[in-house]
Order: C-alpha cells, then structure tokens, then sequence
C-alpha cells in the first residue's frame, strides 16, 4: 500500500473524555429540632459546564428534601434546600489537544444520590451523605485516515437463486406458479365440458 493510495477524511468525533466520582457532605439546618429522620431524597439535579485547558469544570445544583419528625415525634415535615457544587474534571486526549473549537457534553452516570442521613450531635441539624459521578466528552475535529482503490471497484455479491419453489405451501414463485395455474385451467375445462 503506498501513500497515494491513502486519504484523510477532516471529522468530528470524541477526541477526550474524563469521569469523575464526587461524594461530599451538607448539613442542613430544620427550622424546627428533629426527633428523627423518615427519609431523605435529592430532586431536579442541573447542570452545566466549561472547558478550561486540559479540565472540564461542572457547576450544578440539586434539592435535598429531609422528611422528618420533631415535637418529639409528634408531628412532620419536609425540609428542602438547594446545595450547589463544582466538579473539576481531568480530561484524557487520545491524539493530543486538537486545538479547534472543541464542544463539552456531560452525562451524569449517578445521579446525585444520598447514601446516609443522620441526626448531628447538637440534635439540630442533618448530615447528608451524597454520591454523584460525572462522565465529560470533548468532541472535536480530528483526522481520520482511509485507503483508497484506483479503479472503480464492485464488491462481490452473491445471488441467491430465485426461480426455486417455495415450501411453506400453496403456490410455489416463477416457473411452478404457471404450473399450477395451468392445471387448475384444464380442470375448470373439465367441469364446464361435463354440463
């Protein structure tokens, strides 16, 4: 194979990616004091991001919601605050940057979820454990190279042959069609010679 027969096709593709794991921990403070904790639950996770250099940083916010009882557990209610965060995401290039206007997409792989939810020792406030994993791709121009043939080429092709009679009943295709059709002809000769 020698260089002229080679092309280099100018595309966009995933040209790096990043994953980043985050646990981190918030404490909420109730308006009243909890005498326990009946569930906890984390809603309407955003996001965005940008790219600096060889990072990806992602701001984003989410609600934790706390269902618990205080009044000594007479009655409850359901606390909910906004907590919001920044990940920094390490990016790895597979062929070096490209140097080119280069797009950012996030998938959230984890939600943010939370993993624990305790009463603090002052008896006031929550701690919440939460859990979240980042998953950034950088989709870029970069080159791929293909080889190329000098004449016209047609792949092979292999035909099946069509005139072989079906065997799932009835009539058959091609050459038995016109058989059968023939047949049942002389037979409705037949009957209307008999009248």
């Amino acid at each position: 194979m020698t260089l002229k027969n080679l092309r280099q096709i100018v595309t966009k593709a995933v040209v790096a990616k990043g994953k980043k794991r985050s646990e981190s921990t918030e404490v909420l403070r109730p308006p009243n004091k909890p005498s326990g904790i009946l569930g906890c639950w984390i809603i309407n996770h955003t996001h965005q991001s940008k790219k600096y250099g060889k990072y990806v940083e992602v701001y984003g916010k989410f609600d934790i919601n706390v269902w618990y009882s205080h009044h000594d557990h007479s009655k409850t209610s359901v606390y909910t605050e906004t907590i919001s965060y920044k990940d920094r995401v390490r990016l790895h290039y597979r062929d070096g940057a490209t140097g080119g206007p280069e797009d950012v997409y996030i998938k959230v792989i984890q939600q943010p979820n939370c993993t624990e939810a305790i009463i603090t020792k002052c008896g006031e406030k929550f701690s919440v454990s939460v859990e979240r994993e980042l998953l950034a791709e950088v989709v870029g121009e970069t080159k791929v190279c293909v080889q190329v043939h000098p004449h016209d080429f047609e792949e092979e092709w292999r035909f099946d042959d069509e005139s072989s009679s079906s065997s799932s009943g009835g009539h058959g295709e091609g050459k038995d069609f016109k058989k059968d059709f023939d047949n049942k002809k002389d037979d409705s000769d037949k009957d209307s010679s008999s009248y």
